[in-house]
């Protein structure tokens, strides 16, 4: 079975979206195509921010299908899922979505952040204002691929998704004590990237 993606909005958002209708949802778990259409228009930009965070840039295609492996498994599992229970619809998707990630990234290498579209010189800009953002965003680069891939995924998660400590130790299946001791570990690695990054525009400036 294919899962046909509806055409992505040129900017994803990086917040969760709003919680699909009740009725929209009941429809989606009895099969309905309409209903499933508007489940994945609803929720896919997240799914994409979120795999694509997850596994870098230059990944456009395995960003992809790991979207289409993470509706398939909802299809799946949609029947079973209750709005009663503990997870909201949009933080039970992106789990499926997080743990797909990390699996692919337990396998390969993270990719490089692209680079061109933050380095790029803005109108105006001097040349060494761009080269300082360069250099920011390559330590940058380098700090998040040393992240272990469960550090990671709890860093974007909380950061660029805003889900809560009791929602991402749901997500990726651990308590929230551990939550907070993996966001530490990233939030410091980042500290350090930028740290770097000051002393190397310094020494060249």
């Amino acid at each position: 079975m294919t899962v046909a993606l509806a055409p992505r909005a040129p900017r994803p958002a990086s917040r969760r979206p709003g919680e699909l209708d009740d009725l929209t949802l009941a429809r989606a778990q009895r099969g309905e195509p309409a209903a499933w259409r508007a489940l994945i228009e609803h929720h896919q930009a997240a799914v994409f921010a979120l795999l694509g965070r997850m596994l870098g840039g230059g990944r456009r295609s395995l960003v992809e299908d790991l979207a289409q492996e993470t509706f398939l498994a909802v299809f799946r599992q949609l029947p079973g899922f209750s709005a009663q229970g503990p997870a909201r619809l949009s933080t039970w998707i992106l789990t499926i979505a997080s743990r797909r990630a990390i699996d692919e990234l337990r396998r390969r290498a993270p990719a490089p952040i692209a680079l061109d579209d933050i380095a790029a010189p803005a109108p105006g800009e001097r040349a060494d204002g761009a080269l300082a953002r360069r250099q920011l965003a390559a330590a940058i680069d380098r700090a998040l691929a040393g992240v272990a891939p469960v550090h990671r995924a709890a860093f974007v998660l909380r950061e660029l998704h805003g889900l809560e400590h009791h929602e991402i130790a749901e997500a990726l299946g651990i308590d929230p004590g551990t939550v907070r001791s993996r966001l530490a570990r990233a939030r410091a690695a980042l500290r350090a990237a930028l740290a770097e990054a000051h002393r190397e525009v310094d020494h060249d400036a």
